[in-house]
């Protein structure tokens, strides 16, 4: 690990000094100690839990000056008044689900740092000429139902009709919604929202490796799900000469091989690239049968679509060479799920970029691999992200950190990108 020194956003002479690390320090610990017994840190949406951790949320967002509502899709607001109702609102947030044993920082760190926000525009006397919205939006974790980003789906009104049916024992999606005090039946789109903002640590190492400060999110990663399903033949492991079988296990391997090789092609240029084999199933998977049947599951991430495309492209063919060549059916690969990339929105990446300078942050514009609620928040207003560093690049485990300071600096970009949105949306219209 890089040695990282202290971030020079942090020197009160270049930073605004109303952001204090101490508050920023002590969000994150009440809201880590509620948490599981025994599975630090355990919050998962729609648990008793979670609930106690919104009841502590909306508390701190009243105390900040906010007033509180769940909407119509279970999101979480606590919103301040601007001078000028007409201009809408420049809403920042996060959510704060977790992972099973997930940690303290994913997610949390962009809703604290959205209190920090409010409170630092309270302590200066600023009031901005938009309203000010702090979000958390619900479960954008993968949720007890099997899916995730529905309060941002909600908001965006994306999140498909069929999803309140899905049930977790005999509670259904449609059911939970409503526990936590939205209404599954009524839109929550919403067309008053001029921009959206979110601060979110790395889940990578780039920013610690490079000495970095923050990480100004050009585009969130398009997430493209790939099966592919090899036919072999089942035959006695030890009598069956091996140029007699037909493994479906060795021609899965080769194909799981040229993914990585297709991968590292695509990634090494200037662009996020990234393929995995995470999922693998054989049968009959026994020690003395030749594998008959092998399902591949493979999570593919592009930057930029075009990469996407090249790679499905090269897997088909490479798919197709493979079978040829070992006599076993193969493919062809079927698209499961393909969710296209988001682009930041670029007058807001301009302004990231000059908060940063004006905060003495190192930074630099970077992908993110992973998918956040902004992706969805794109759909219907501005939107763009910001990284903060995590140690090791470590994430969804309970050994995920940040520091106070990192977070600190983050709020203080966000705290300047909103002053100058709140100028610049007037101008741009």
């Amino acid at each position: 690990m890089i040695d990282r020194k202290p971030s020079p956003g942090l020197d009160p002479a270049r930073t605004n000094s109303a952001i204090r690390a101490e508050r920023i320090g002590a969000d994150i610990d009440a809201l880590a100690a509620l948490t599981e017994a025994g599975r630090p840190w355990t919050r998962r949406a729609f648990t008793p839990i979670f609930l106690e951790g919104r009841k502590w949320l909306e508390q701190a967002m009243r105390d900040a000056g906010a007033e509180t509502r769940i909407d119509a899709a279970g999101n979480l607001i606590g919103k301040i008044a601007g001078k000028r109702p007409d201009l809408g609102s420049i809403m920042v947030g996060s959510h704060s689900d977790t992972v099973p044993d997930g940690g303290r920082f994913d997610g949390i760190a962009g809703i604290v740092a959205g209190l920090e926000l409010a409170r630092a525009l309270r302590d200066q006397g600023i009031e901005l000429d938009h309203a000010l919205e702090i979000v958390d939006f619900l479960a954008e974790e993968v949720s007890i139902f099997g899916v995730s980003c529905i309060g941002s789906r909600g908001m965006s009104a994306t999140r498909p009709a069929e999803w309140l049916a899905r049930h977790n024992g005999e509670l259904t999606l449609e059911e939970a919604i409503s526990t936590v005090g939205g209404n599954p039946h009524e839109s929550a789109r919403r067309d008053d929202i001029s921009a959206f903002l979110e601060l979110h640590i790395e889940q990578g190492p780039v920013l610690q490796d490079q000495a970095l400060d923050i990480g100004v999110v050009t585009a969130i990663a398009g997430i493209t799900r790939i099966e592919i399903v090899v036919q072999g033949r089942e035959d006695h492991a030890g009598t069956t000469p091996m140029q007699s079988r037909k493994d479906a296990l060795t021609t899965a391997a080769r194909i799981a091989i040229s993914v990585e090789a297709l991968g590292r092609a695509l990634a090494g240029g200037a662009h996020h690239f990234a393929a995995t084999v995470g999922e693998f199933e054989m049968t009959p998977n026994a020690a003395n049968v030749v594998p008959a049947h092998v399902r591949l599951l493979i999570d593919a991430r592009a930057e930029r679509r075009a990469d996407m495309d090249h790679f499905i492209d090269g897997l088909e063919r490479a798919v197709a060479e493979i079978s040829a060549a070992t006599g076993v059916p193969a493919g062809p690969p079927h698209i499961l799920s393909d969710n296209h990339p988001t682009p930041g929105d670029p007058d807001l990446l301009d302004v990231l970029d000059a908060a940063c300078d004006t905060a003495g942050a190192r930074h630099r514009r970077m992908a993110s691999g992973a998918g956040h609620d902004t992706a969805w928040m794109a759909r219907i207003t501005k939107a763009a992200m910001i990284f903060v560093p995590c140690l090791d690049g470590r994430s969804h485990t309970p050994d995920e950190f940040a520091t106070n300071q990192d977070i600190a600096l983050g709020a203080s970009v966000l705290l300047d990108a909103v002053v100058a949105l709140d100028r610049k949306l007037q101008e741009i219209g």
